[in-house]
Protein backbone atom coordinates (compact mmCIF):
# COMPACT_ATOMS: atom_id res chain seq x y z
CA UNK A 1 0.00 0.00 0.00
CA UNK A 2 1.55 3.45 -0.88
CA UNK A 3 1.98 5.69 1.57
CA UNK A 4 0.16 9.30 1.23
CA UNK A 5 2.19 12.10 -0.03
CA UNK A 6 0.85 14.23 3.36
CA UNK A 7 2.23 11.12 5.72
CA UNK A 8 5.72 11.20 3.93
CA UNK A 9 5.87 15.15 4.82
CA UNK A 10 4.90 14.66 8.20
CA UNK A 11 7.46 14.54 10.55
CA UNK A 12 7.11 11.40 13.09
CA UNK A 13 7.86 13.25 16.41
CA UNK A 14 5.33 16.09 15.50
CA UNK A 15 3.00 12.90 14.39
CA UNK A 16 3.56 12.15 18.19
CA UNK A 17 3.00 15.11 19.45
CA UNK A 18 -0.27 15.67 18.00
CA UNK A 19 -1.43 12.48 19.02
CA UNK A 20 -0.51 13.15 22.74
CA UNK A 21 -1.70 16.45 22.19
CA UNK A 22 -5.75 15.03 21.42
CA UNK A 23 -5.56 12.33 23.90
CA UNK A 24 -4.44 14.87 26.37
CA UNK A 25 -7.58 16.79 25.75
CA UNK A 26 -9.91 13.61 25.07
CA UNK A 27 -9.08 12.09 28.57
CA UNK A 28 -8.68 13.86 32.39
CA UNK A 29 -6.28 12.74 34.37
CA UNK A 30 -7.12 13.09 38.01
CA UNK A 31 -5.62 15.11 40.47
CA UNK A 32 -3.80 12.35 41.91
CA UNK A 33 -2.52 10.77 39.01
CA UNK A 34 -1.33 14.14 37.79
CA UNK A 35 0.20 15.02 40.91
CA UNK A 36 2.61 11.91 40.40
CA UNK A 37 3.10 12.56 36.29
CA UNK A 38 4.79 16.10 37.58
CA UNK A 39 7.29 14.28 39.88
CA UNK A 40 7.89 11.89 36.45
CA UNK A 41 8.28 14.67 34.32
CA UNK A 42 10.55 16.65 36.66
CA UNK A 43 12.99 13.17 36.38
CA UNK A 44 12.86 13.28 33.03
CA UNK A 45 13.93 16.41 32.22
CA UNK A 46 16.84 16.35 34.43
CA UNK A 47 17.62 13.28 32.67
CA UNK A 48 17.43 14.82 29.40
CA UNK A 49 19.41 17.57 29.83
CA UNK A 50 22.19 15.38 32.13
CA UNK A 51 22.31 13.66 28.50
CA UNK A 52 22.36 16.88 26.23
CA UNK A 53 26.07 17.60 28.27
CA UNK A 54 27.16 14.02 28.47
CA UNK A 55 26.71 13.51 25.06
CA UNK A 56 28.33 16.50 23.38
CA UNK A 57 31.75 16.53 22.27
CA UNK A 58 33.41 19.44 24.49
CA UNK A 59 36.46 19.44 21.58
CA UNK A 60 33.65 19.77 18.95
CA UNK A 61 32.58 23.01 20.52
CA UNK A 62 35.58 24.34 20.81
CA UNK A 63 36.72 23.44 17.32
CA UNK A 64 34.11 25.43 15.85
CA UNK A 65 34.72 28.49 17.40
CA UNK A 66 38.25 29.04 15.06
CA UNK A 67 35.11 29.84 12.41
CA UNK A 68 34.50 32.95 13.60
CA UNK A 69 31.76 34.16 10.54
CA UNK A 70 29.92 31.19 10.16
CA UNK A 71 29.43 30.35 14.12
CA UNK A 72 29.00 34.08 14.84
CA UNK A 73 26.28 34.58 12.13
CA UNK A 74 24.49 31.87 13.45
CA UNK A 75 24.02 33.03 16.97
CA UNK A 76 23.67 35.98 15.70
CA UNK A 77 20.41 34.82 13.67
CA UNK A 78 19.32 32.62 16.71
CA UNK A 79 19.57 34.98 19.45
CA UNK A 80 19.51 38.59 17.86
CA UNK A 81 17.54 38.46 14.55
CA UNK A 82 15.15 35.43 15.43
CA UNK A 83 14.46 37.45 18.60
CA UNK A 84 13.53 40.74 17.38
CA UNK A 85 11.32 38.73 14.73
CA UNK A 86 9.65 37.36 17.60
CA UNK A 87 8.98 40.85 19.11
CA UNK A 88 7.95 42.38 16.05
CA UNK A 89 5.15 39.90 16.00
CA UNK A 90 3.48 41.09 19.55
CA UNK A 91 2.53 44.01 17.23
CA UNK A 92 -0.43 41.99 15.57
CA UNK A 93 -3.48 43.02 16.77
CA UNK A 94 -5.53 40.50 18.59
CA UNK A 95 -8.06 39.36 15.75
CA UNK A 96 -5.11 38.16 13.93
CA UNK A 97 -3.77 36.43 16.95
CA UNK A 98 -4.37 36.19 20.65
CA UNK A 99 -1.81 37.40 22.97
CA UNK A 100 -1.10 33.87 24.50
CA UNK A 101 0.36 32.91 21.27
CA UNK A 102 2.05 35.69 20.39
CA UNK A 103 3.56 35.19 23.62
CA UNK A 104 4.70 31.28 22.44
CA UNK A 105 5.70 32.62 19.24
CA UNK A 106 8.25 35.47 21.15
CA UNK A 107 9.06 32.61 23.25
CA UNK A 108 9.71 30.62 20.20
CA UNK A 109 12.02 33.09 19.14
CA UNK A 110 14.49 32.71 21.89
CA UNK A 111 14.86 28.46 21.84
CA UNK A 112 18.30 26.84 20.36
CA UNK A 113 18.48 25.34 16.95
CA UNK A 114 17.56 22.03 16.17
CA UNK A 115 20.63 19.98 15.66
CA UNK A 116 19.36 16.70 14.11
CA UNK A 117 17.13 18.15 11.56
CA UNK A 118 19.98 21.28 10.98
CA UNK A 119 22.40 18.60 10.36
CA UNK A 120 20.17 16.48 8.17
CA UNK A 121 19.23 19.04 5.85
CA UNK A 122 22.65 20.58 5.28
CA UNK A 123 24.03 17.10 4.25
CA UNK A 124 21.03 16.57 1.77
CA UNK A 125 21.81 20.71 0.13
CA UNK A 126 25.25 19.28 0.16
CA UNK A 127 26.55 21.64 2.75
CA UNK A 128 28.78 22.61 5.59
CA UNK A 129 27.88 19.36 7.75
CA UNK A 130 30.97 20.00 10.11
CA UNK A 131 29.94 23.54 10.14
CA UNK A 132 26.52 22.64 10.69
CA UNK A 133 26.88 20.65 13.54
CA UNK A 134 29.24 22.82 15.96
CA UNK A 135 26.70 25.57 15.24
CA UNK A 136 23.47 23.84 16.08
CA UNK A 137 25.52 22.20 19.27
CA UNK A 138 27.01 25.56 20.05
CA UNK A 139 24.16 27.31 19.85
CA UNK A 140 22.14 24.20 22.42
CA UNK A 141 24.90 24.76 25.09
CA UNK A 142 24.31 28.61 25.03
CA UNK A 143 20.70 27.80 25.21
CA UNK A 144 20.56 26.33 28.49
CA UNK A 145 21.79 29.83 29.38
CA UNK A 146 20.67 32.12 26.77
CA UNK A 147 17.14 31.39 26.08
CA UNK A 148 16.03 31.18 30.39
CA UNK A 149 17.96 34.65 30.28
CA UNK A 150 15.94 36.06 27.26
CA UNK A 151 12.33 34.77 28.62
CA UNK A 152 12.55 36.80 31.19
CA UNK A 153 13.85 39.82 29.84
CA UNK A 154 11.32 39.74 27.14
CA UNK A 155 8.26 37.79 28.67
CA UNK A 156 8.53 39.09 32.05
CA UNK A 157 7.04 42.75 30.99
CA UNK A 158 4.04 40.54 29.36
CA UNK A 159 2.37 38.74 32.08
CA UNK A 160 3.69 35.64 30.94
CA UNK A 161 7.34 35.47 32.11
CA UNK A 162 9.15 33.26 34.59
CA UNK A 163 7.19 31.59 37.11
CA UNK A 164 8.22 32.25 40.38
CA UNK A 165 9.77 28.98 40.98
CA UNK A 166 11.43 29.27 37.43
CA UNK A 167 14.95 30.67 38.82
CA UNK A 168 15.24 27.16 41.26
CA UNK A 169 13.72 25.19 38.12
CA UNK A 170 16.37 26.67 35.80
CA UNK A 171 19.48 25.78 38.48
CA UNK A 172 18.68 22.26 39.49
CA UNK A 173 16.36 21.09 36.39
CA UNK A 174 18.45 22.12 33.38
CA UNK A 175 21.63 23.99 33.85
CA UNK A 176 23.61 21.67 37.21
CA UNK A 177 22.55 18.56 35.25
CA UNK A 178 24.04 20.18 31.67
CA UNK A 179 27.08 20.52 33.71
CA UNK A 180 27.38 17.36 35.50
CA UNK A 181 27.07 15.54 31.55
CA UNK A 182 29.74 17.57 30.77
CA UNK A 183 32.00 16.90 33.50
CA UNK A 184 31.26 12.67 33.10
CA UNK A 185 31.52 13.35 28.77
CA UNK A 186 34.75 12.44 28.83
CA UNK A 187 33.86 8.77 30.76
CA UNK A 188 30.08 8.22 28.94
CA UNK A 189 30.00 10.55 25.97
CA UNK A 190 31.52 8.01 23.28
CA UNK A 191 29.12 5.39 24.58
CA UNK A 192 25.88 7.27 24.51
CA UNK A 193 27.01 8.68 20.52
CA UNK A 194 27.72 5.12 19.49
CA UNK A 195 24.16 4.04 21.04
CA UNK A 196 22.34 7.14 19.93
CA UNK A 197 18.87 5.19 19.86
CA UNK A 198 19.07 5.16 24.18
CA UNK A 199 19.28 8.82 23.34
CA UNK A 200 16.44 9.36 20.81
CA UNK A 201 14.15 7.07 22.85
CA UNK A 202 15.03 9.67 26.32
CA UNK A 203 14.28 13.08 23.87
CA UNK A 204 11.38 11.98 22.49
CA UNK A 205 9.49 10.20 25.69
CA UNK A 206 10.80 13.40 28.11
CA UNK A 207 8.96 15.41 25.03
CA UNK A 208 5.69 13.75 25.22
CA UNK A 209 5.51 13.35 28.82
CA UNK A 210 5.86 17.06 28.94
CA UNK A 211 3.11 17.82 26.67
CA UNK A 212 0.84 15.00 27.54
CA UNK A 213 1.42 16.69 31.82
CA UNK A 214 0.73 20.83 30.42
CA UNK A 215 -1.79 19.85 28.02
CA UNK A 216 -3.52 18.33 30.66
CA UNK A 217 -2.87 20.31 33.27
CA UNK A 218 -4.17 23.50 30.81
CA UNK A 219 -7.59 21.52 30.12
CA UNK A 220 -8.83 21.13 33.31
CA UNK A 221 -7.88 24.98 34.23
CA UNK A 222 -10.01 25.91 31.19
CA UNK A 223 -6.71 27.38 28.92
CA UNK A 224 -7.55 25.81 25.45
CA UNK A 225 -11.62 26.62 25.35
CA UNK A 226 -11.09 29.36 23.27
CA UNK A 227 -8.87 27.30 20.70
CA UNK A 228 -10.53 27.43 17.07
CA UNK A 229 -10.23 26.55 13.42
CA UNK A 230 -8.99 29.73 12.39
CA UNK A 231 -6.95 30.18 15.09
CA UNK A 232 -4.70 27.60 14.03
CA UNK A 233 -4.60 28.90 10.57
CA UNK A 234 -3.42 32.22 11.68
CA UNK A 235 -0.81 30.67 13.43
CA UNK A 236 0.13 28.88 10.47
CA UNK A 237 0.63 31.68 8.56
CA UNK A 238 2.29 33.92 10.85
CA UNK A 239 4.72 30.63 11.01
CA UNK A 240 4.88 30.66 7.97
CA UNK A 241 5.99 34.13 7.48
CA UNK A 242 8.37 34.12 10.11
CA UNK A 243 9.76 31.28 8.66
CA UNK A 244 10.22 32.62 5.28
CA UNK A 245 11.81 35.75 6.71
CA UNK A 246 14.31 34.02 8.59
CA UNK A 247 15.79 31.62 5.57
CA UNK A 248 15.71 34.94 3.42
CA UNK A 249 17.69 36.58 6.27
CA UNK A 250 20.18 34.01 6.66
CA UNK A 251 20.46 33.09 3.03
CA UNK A 252 21.18 36.57 1.60
CA UNK A 253 22.62 37.78 4.75
CA UNK A 254 25.56 34.77 4.23
CA UNK A 255 26.18 36.24 0.78
CA UNK A 256 26.75 39.80 1.91
CA UNK A 257 29.38 37.99 4.84
CA UNK A 258 31.13 36.77 2.36
CA UNK A 259 30.33 32.89 3.24
CA UNK A 260 31.12 30.33 0.93
CA UNK A 261 28.31 28.16 -0.42
CA UNK A 262 28.60 25.53 1.88
CA UNK A 263 28.66 27.69 4.85
CA UNK A 264 25.50 30.12 3.79
CA UNK A 265 23.48 26.54 3.33
CA UNK A 266 24.71 25.92 7.17
CA UNK A 267 24.02 29.44 7.94
CA UNK A 268 20.83 28.85 6.28
CA UNK A 269 19.76 25.78 8.23
CA UNK A 270 20.64 26.38 11.50
CA UNK A 271 19.81 30.05 11.54
CA UNK A 272 16.12 29.25 10.78
CA UNK A 273 15.35 26.69 13.34
CA UNK A 274 14.05 26.32 16.42
CA UNK A 275 14.25 23.39 18.82
CA UNK A 276 10.96 21.39 20.06
CA UNK A 277 13.22 18.75 21.50
CA UNK A 278 14.91 21.92 24.00
CA UNK A 279 11.96 24.36 24.04
CA UNK A 280 9.40 21.86 24.99
CA UNK A 281 11.00 20.76 28.21
CA UNK A 282 11.95 24.09 29.02
CA UNK A 283 8.98 25.48 28.89
CA UNK A 284 7.82 22.74 31.61
CA UNK A 285 10.14 24.70 33.75
CA UNK A 286 9.91 28.05 32.95
CA UNK A 287 6.25 28.60 32.60
CA UNK A 288 3.11 27.47 34.68
CA UNK A 289 0.85 25.14 33.43
CA UNK A 290 -1.60 27.36 31.28
CA UNK A 291 0.95 29.31 29.89
CA UNK A 292 3.47 25.97 28.98
CA UNK A 293 0.37 24.55 26.89
CA UNK A 294 -0.68 28.27 25.00
CA UNK A 295 3.36 28.30 24.13
CA UNK A 296 3.45 24.67 23.08
CA UNK A 297 1.52 25.38 20.05
CA UNK A 298 3.32 27.74 18.07
CA UNK A 299 6.71 25.35 19.35
CA UNK A 300 4.22 22.29 17.80
CA UNK A 301 3.21 24.46 14.72
CA UNK A 302 6.60 25.80 13.70
CA UNK A 303 8.37 22.39 14.31
CA UNK A 304 6.65 21.11 11.63
CA UNK A 305 6.41 23.57 8.99
CA UNK A 306 10.38 24.15 9.13
CA UNK A 307 10.79 19.85 8.61
CA UNK A 308 8.79 20.47 5.33
CA UNK A 309 10.02 23.85 4.15
CA UNK A 310 13.63 22.98 4.90
CA UNK A 311 13.43 19.32 2.94
CA UNK A 312 12.29 20.76 -0.61
CA UNK A 313 14.60 23.66 0.19
CA UNK A 314 17.75 21.14 0.76
CA UNK A 315 16.38 18.82 -2.49
CA UNK A 316 16.40 22.03 -4.80
CA UNK A 317 19.90 23.20 -3.36
CA UNK A 318 21.08 19.67 -4.19
CA UNK A 319 20.04 19.59 -7.15
CA UNK A 320 21.41 23.18 -8.15
CA UNK A 321 24.85 22.14 -6.59
CA UNK A 322 27.72 22.54 -8.46
CA UNK A 323 29.44 19.04 -9.47
CA UNK A 324 32.44 18.57 -7.12
CA UNK A 325 36.17 18.60 -9.39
Amino acid sequence: MRTPTWLRWLDPLTAMILGVLVLALLVPVPDGVAAGLDTVRTGAIVLLFFLYGARMPTREVVDGLRRFRLQGSMLAATYLVFPLLGLAVQLLPDAVLTPELRHGLLYLSVLPSTVQSSVVMTSIARGNVAGAITGATISNVLGVLLTPLLVAVLLGATGAGLDGGAVGGILLQLLLPFVVGQCVQPWIGAWLRRHGRLTKVTDRATILLVVFTAVSEAQSEGAWDDLTVGTLVALLVVCGVVLAAMLGLTWWGGARLGLDRGDRIALLMCGSKKSAATGLPMAAVLFAPAVAASVALPVIAFHQLQIVVCAILARRLARSAPEPV
